[in-house]
């Protein structure tokens, strides 16, 4: 029987976990609570570092998806 290994997990998955937990229920979210998800969620330091490079602001998820590098949207 195969198992998926994180080597095998896709490069978005991470992003695109994120997003879909941030913005469930939410149409837009601003660039500090999205941070502060990230790290919550035990996100990467590559990718915290590209969660904070997001300008400030409000974001839907399709916008932050296309910045952040994910799939949604």
């Amino acid at each position: 029987m195969a198992t998926e290994s994180v080597a095998d997990e896709p490069p978005t998955r991470p992003i695109d976990a994120l997003l879909d937990d941030v913005f469930r229920g939410q149409e837009r979210v601003d660039q500090g609570e999205i941070y502060r998800r990230a790290v919550a969620a035990g996100l990467p330091a590559d990718l915290l570092t590209r969660v904070d490079s997001l300008p400030e602001g409000e974001y839907s998820v399709d916008e932050a998806s296309d910045l952040l590098g994910g799939t949604l949207g």
